[in-house]
């Protein structure tokens, strides 16, 4: 632990480096996800004495990956430093993850020397410029003896209202000077309801005929997760969950609709557009859980919507709603403690058809093309790892098999990006096993996402964080073949794969591998992985013509062929 004063109590001078691991450890740092740059010597320097633990990345996308993911479990802001330039520019997929996914995050970014400023100097970069649009606050730090501020400041604004990521230059030759400043920590500001919208919601609430609830967005715990559940089942609502953030709401309880993702279930973009009241907590309905913005008319609905948001600017920002609440989800499913439920519920039998039309669109996975069924992976899944299982994935078609099929129980157990980025399921594992080393995490990934961030692999095993990943193989890029021979039937072009085995792969860093390529091997596969108690991936060679639970790739040629 740094100290910051003196035997007599006295200010003492340190360097940029120092001020800065003193004001991560004053505002409750708890990891720091890097790639080393000699641009940020002065921080790892200091680092050395610091009580903060420091993960060391292969490549900046996936230590910013990581550090969202921590963001994501923690509510507090991951922590990620890169090196300039090229380090920089690697991390902004991780950045703009936590931009669209609202995830507390603060990039720190080592910088040119001041005077070097403007000459387009080696691997020189205006941040501003640069991450000006994917961020909520972009600085760079030219004075040491503002460090303390410009860092409570940075921890304040990725916590407050909509959260986010904030970057903060830190030039090379700021980092060596001194200064004699005190660490300062933050402010984070929770908007609360005001008695009048709480009344004015139970007012709509009791004059309501088909009302459904959707929950989104981040700033939840698992208290306000309860809170929800307690609030549903006073006033028997049903409840959907939005993309990627199906772990709000238990899906194994009886008022559980269903989630807005893709693929999703007809049957619950049609409740919704016949609902007289649409309450959104949390989320903001953007392009995937609005489907492509149909599911509510915009500007105005058709259906009465409140619309619950931590950050002021997202009420009004696409739909004007009926009733606006500034609230964070905490502070307001506290708020809904005192929400009083109406003598009768119109719409109590109404709940029951939701939950069952869920259950019917995933209880039971389809029969598919080849040996290798992922609907009976998902099944076993379902009944042999514990609720508290943490499950992480990226982007492509296999995810579909996972959000469709596995049944999330408690709140922290998913991390997936509301983003579709490619690569993240393997960082974010990582980040959920250093994490929560007692508890299974589970990666999926398909064979062209896990390569975006394979490398990783190394920091994994360094680190000691032994996750599963499952790695679904069907050699081709499935998402944009699937668009593909939808838009172009036919006509492949650059969605074909050649893969490596990644059983052999993962033994090279003396991980556990299985080849997994019929039903029957999965289960066994997956006990030996897990008790292995290391790193460990599993290869499902899965029928590329399994494109979905639901087509194949020639059906969608053949539709595509006939409607042309």
């Amino acid at each position: 632990m740094i100290d910051a004063s003196g035997e007599t109590g006295k200010t003492v001078q340190k360097t940029g480096g120092q001020l800065l691991v003193e004001a991560l450890e004053a505002n409750g740092a708890e990891r720091v996800f890097c790639v080393p740059g000699e641009s940020y010597l002065a921080v790892l320097d200091a680092l050395v004495d610091a009580s903060i633990p420091v993960t060391v990345c292969r490549q900046e996308g996936g230590a910013a990956m990581m550090a969202e993911a921590w963001g994501k479990l923690s509510g507090k802001p991951g922590i990620c430093m890169v090196t300039r330039g090229p380090g920089a520019t690697n991390a902004s997929a991780g950045i703009h993850v936590a931009q669209q996914d609202s995830t507390p995050m603060i990039l720190f970014v080592g910088q040119i020397e001041r005077s070097m400023r403007g000459r387009d100097a080696f691997q020189e970069v205006d941040y501003t410029k640069m991450y000006g649009s994917i961020a909520k606050w972009v600085a760079e730090i030219e004075d040491a003896a503002r460090v303390p501020e410009m860092v409570a400041r940075a921890f304040s604004i990725a916590c407050s209202g909509r959260p986010g990521p904030v970057v903060l230059a830190l030039p090379e030759d700021m980092l060596v000077e001194m200064a004699a400043v005190r660490p300062v920590p933050a402010s984070v500001v929770e908007t609360h309801p005001g008695l009048s919208q709480m009344a004015d919601l139970q007012k709509r609430l009791w004059q309501a005929k088909r009302p459904i609830v959707i929950a989104g967005g981040s700033g939840w715990s698992e208290a306000a997760v309860e809170r929800l559940k307690r609030f549903a089942e006073r006033f028997e609502l049903p409840v959907a969950c939005s993309f990627r953030r199906q772990m709000l709401f238990d899906h194994a309880h009886p008022n559980y609709a269903g989630d807005l993702g893709l693929g999703v279930n007809p049957k619950l973009v049609e409740r919704i557009k016949a609902s007289d009241l649409v309450l959104l907590i949390g989320g903001r309905l953007s392009e995937v859980p609005s489907q492509s913005y149909t599911l509510l008319d915009i500007p105005t609905p058709s259906q009465a919507l409140v619309h619950v948001h931590a950050g002021a600017e997202e009420l009004g920002r696409v739909y004007q709603p009926a009733l606006a609440i500034h609230a964070s989800p905490e502070a307001f499913t506290a708020a809904l403690e005192g929400v009083q439920p109406p003598i009768s519920v119109p719409w109590s039998a109404e709940t029951t058809v939701a939950n069952e039309a869920y259950r019917a669109w995933s209880d039971q996975p389809p029969q598919t093309q080849g040996p290798l069924q992922m609907g009976e992976v998902m099944l076993w899944l379902r009944h042999h790892l514990s609720p508290d299982a943490i499950m992480t994935n990226g982007a492509g078609n296999y995810a579909t098999w996972l959000h469709r099929f596995h049944r999330f129980r408690k709140f922290g157990t998913q991390l997936a990006p509301t983003s579709g980025s490619m690569g993240y399921g393997l960082p974010a594992a990582i980040a959920a096993k250093l994490r929560h080393p007692d508890r299974d995490v589970v990666c999926f990934a398909g064979d062209g996402c896990l390569q975006m961030t394979i490398n990783e692999l190394g920091t994994a095993m360094q680190a000691d964080a032994a996750v599963i990943i499952i790695c679904v193989d069907n050699g081709i890029y499935g998402t944009i073949r699937m668009h593909q021979e939808r838009e172009y039937p036919g006509r492949v072009s650059a969605t074909k794969m050649v893969n490596p085995n990644f059983a052999d792969l993962i033994r090279t860093y003396g991980g556990y591998g299985e080849t997994v390529r019929e039903t029957a091997e999965f289960g066994p596969a997956f006990e030996r992985a897990r008790a292995s108690g290391k790193l460990a991936l599993l290869h499902l060679h899965l029928d590329p013509e399994v494109i979905t639970p639901t087509m194949t790739l020639s059906e969608i040629r053949k539709k595509a062929q006939e409607k042309a």
